[in-house]
C-alpha cells in the first residue's frame, strides 16, 4: 500500500467506478476526480492510499478528517475502500486497514469511524476484524448540500 499522489488521480477514478458500478450507481467522473484533486492537494483534509497487488493497483481507501467532540481531537472517517473482487480474499483489506490504521494513530488522530450498509456482511466482518465496533443506539442521518458523484 502506498499514499496516493496527484497523478494516481485516473486510476483512483477507475477504482472508484468499479466500486459504485457493485452498488448500481453511474459514477460522475468529472465530479470525482476534482474531488480527488481537491483532497489531495489539501493533507489537512484527509488521506488517500492505493492497494497495490503485483504492481497494479488493486484498490483505495479514501479517509477524511473531523473534528470529533466525543473524542476530543481529529478523527479519521473511511470514506471509501474498495478492493477489486478478483483480489479479495487475499487479506489485503485486512492489512490495508491495519496500514491506515497506524497512519492515522501515527498522525494523532483520536477514532476511526466508517459507515457500513446494515446487510453487507463481509464489510462488516472486516471492520469488526480490524476492531471496528457497531455504536448502539446511534442512527447515521445526512442532509445532502450538493449533489453527489453518482447517479442512479
Amino acid at each position: 500500500m502506498r499514499e496516493a499522489g496527484r497523478g494516481d488521480v485516473a486510476a483512483l477514478v477507475g477504482l472508484m467506478r468499479g466500486f459504485y458500478a457493485e452498488s448500481g450507481f453511474v459514477l460522475a467522473e468529472a465530479r470525482a476526480a476534482a474531488a480527488f484533486e481537491d483532497l489531495l492537494a489539501r493533507p489537512e483534509l484527509g488521506r488517500v492510499w492505493l492497494i497495490d497487488r503485483g504492481g497494479e493497483a488493486a484498490g483505495y481507501i479514501v479517509v477524511t478528517f473531523v473534528f470529533a467532540m466525543e473524542h476530543g481531537g481529529l478523527a479519521a472517517v473511511v470514506d471509501d475502500f474498495y478492493v477489486r473482487p478478483e483480489a479479495r480474499g487475499e487479506g489485503l483489506g485486512k492489512a490495508a486497514l491495519a496500514a491506515v490504521r497506524r497512519a492515522c494513530e501515527d498522525l494523532g488522530l483520536r477514532a476511526m469511524r466508517v459507515e457500513v450498509g446494515a446487510d453487507n456482511d463481509r464489510a462488516l466482518a472486516v471492520y469488526r476484524g480490524a476492531g471496528f465496533e457497531l455504536l448502539p443506539g446511534h442512527a447515521l442521518m445526512q442532509l445532502a448540500l450538493a449533489p453527489p458523484s453518482h447517479e442512479t
